[in-house]
């Protein structure tokens, strides 16, 4: 089964490293030399150099150079794990037993953008790791292979991003036997399940004080890295906070946003239903008791 490979992020470089540990036939790769949209961007040029595959660094994977490219490379399939453009009808088509595509969410419930992040800004308690054939609707197409991934309190952006891909590696060589084999399955999706969720924007990421603890806690751990992290805003100046915890109740009638407790460089901070403790930032000078983030 000749597999034909597109990406360019951390899952990518990982996935396609286990499909050559499967010893699978990887005839090319489709990646990009960086990104400027990737948080997670990785290089997967140096993989392919060293395994001695064939790829190209492209930027548009459905021009007609591309699609040329990738046709006379005769792929069985085309695995797609970790590319931020849609893929059109003549690359969806272009392999014969067409290209699989992966959504870190319980399809189909939770398509869309951003669902490591939106599952920990929600505070899910679950999610899951699929793999499913690509069509050209968002994440709508026959479920290949998903598996429920439980979601910890304590779970941030990198530590749930790593309970995903250690259950995607088991999914890969499970399910790479049975394409050879033909004995695998298409699981239809029952669209009437179906959310979206949409693309996020920097004014997403803001910290607003007024916000609960626990909203406030459940922002910082989805956008911690790999990803942008979440910001305060104090006049013109920005600052990123990557990790918080939160702290004990105190009195209604203190307002949201003072600072009420610097200890080394942990900032206590009230919020709309309690306090917060900011314990990981990027403050160049902390913040005076009183003052207002």
């Amino acid at each position: 089964m000749k597999i034909f490979f597109i990406g360019t992020v951390e899952f990518s470089k990982i996935t396609l490293e286990k499909l050559i540990e499967l010893r699978a036939d990887i005839v090319g790769v489709a990646t990009r030399s960086e990104s400027k949209f990737n948080a997670d961007f990785a290089d997967l040029i140096s993989v392919c150099k060293e395994h001695n595959i064939n790829y190209r660094t492209i930027k548009n994977v459905n021009s007609p150079e591309a699609l040329s490219w990738i046709r006379s490379l005769g792929p069985d399939i085309i695995f797609c794990f970790g590319w931020s453009n849609l893929l059109k009808r003549d690359l969806l088509n272009l392999a014969p037993m067409g290209v699989v595509g992966y959504h870190p969410a319980e399809l189909p419930m939770n398509r869309g953008r951003h669902p490591i992040i939106w599952a920990l800004v929600l505070g899910l308690q679950q999610t899951a790791s699929t793999f499913f054939f690509m069509e050209e609707g968002a994440d709508d197409g026959d479920i290949l292979s998903q598996k429920r991934v439980s979601i910890d309190i304590t779970d941030d952006a990198q530590s749930l991003y790593d309970k995903l891909t250690a259950t995607a590696l088991n999914q890969i060589e499970e399910f790479h036997t049975k394409l050879e084999a033909n004995t695998y399955e298409r699981i239809k999706q029952d669209h009437s399940k179906a959310n979206l969720w949409r693309k996020r924007g920097r004014s997403d990421g803001m910290i607003d004080f007024r916000m609960s603890s626990e909203a406030i806690y459940n922002l910082v751990r989805g956008l911690t890295k790999p990803y942008v992290g979440a910001h305060i805003e104090i006049g013109d100046e920005e600052t990123k906070v990557w990790k918080t915890e939160i702290g004990d109740g105190y009195k209604k009638n203190i307002e949201p946003g003072k600072v009420l407790k610097v200890d080394n460089q942990k900032i206590l901070v009230k919020t709309g239903d309690g306090t917060i403790w900011l314990t990981k930032h990027d403050f160049a000078q902390l913040p005076e008791l009183n003052s207002y983030l």
